[in-house]
């Protein structure tokens, strides 16, 4: 049987619109990732100027050793963005893969192609899965560091 363009970009789709949702994926992730750092970097600014204090009161040394600890809650919570991002981008890296054994697989009738595109797919899909894992981890973990600033003003 002789498949049309049509049909090849058709069996092609899934793959694409899974590189797609990633791809939107790693965009809210990366923007995750800008607002951490630039609030460690801002933590890090008030940690100076407090740790630079000549005459510190009682209230600077609570501050000065809750924004430590932010900082530390906040480092995890980079690396945990890191890992949701490379999860992602891998899972991209398996579906353009999935789409290419699908497009050849069209032309050759290989089952062997006709396999590996199904364990590409798979892996990509089972990727995505561990990313979000990782992007729920964050949100709690960020839920944490907002509750240690809230017990702070307690």
């Amino acid at each position: 049987m002789e498949y049309s363009i049509v049909k090849v970009i058709q069996a092609m789709l899934a793959p694409g619109l899974m590189i797609s949702a990633c791809g939107l994926l790693i965009l809210g992730m990366n923007n995750k990732y800008s607002i951490v750092v630039n609030r460690i970097r801002l933590l890090n600014n008030e940690m100076r100027k407090i740790h630079h204090l000549e005459n510190k009161m009682d209230d600077d040394v609570k501050r000065e050793k809750n924004i430590g600890l932010q900082i530390n809650k906040l480092n995890d919570r980079v690396r945990i963005v890191r890992d949701a991002v490379f999860a992602y981008s891998f899972a991209v890296a398996c579906f353009i893969i999935a789409s290419l054994c699908i497009g050849i697989n069209l032309y050759t009738k290989s089952s062997v192609v006709e396999f590996l595109s199904l364990i590409f797919f798979l892996i990509g899909m089972l990727t995505v899965l561990i990313g979000v894992l990782f992007a729920a981890n964050e949100s709690l973990k960020g839920y944490k560091i907002v509750r240690i600033e809230i017990e702070e003003l307690d």
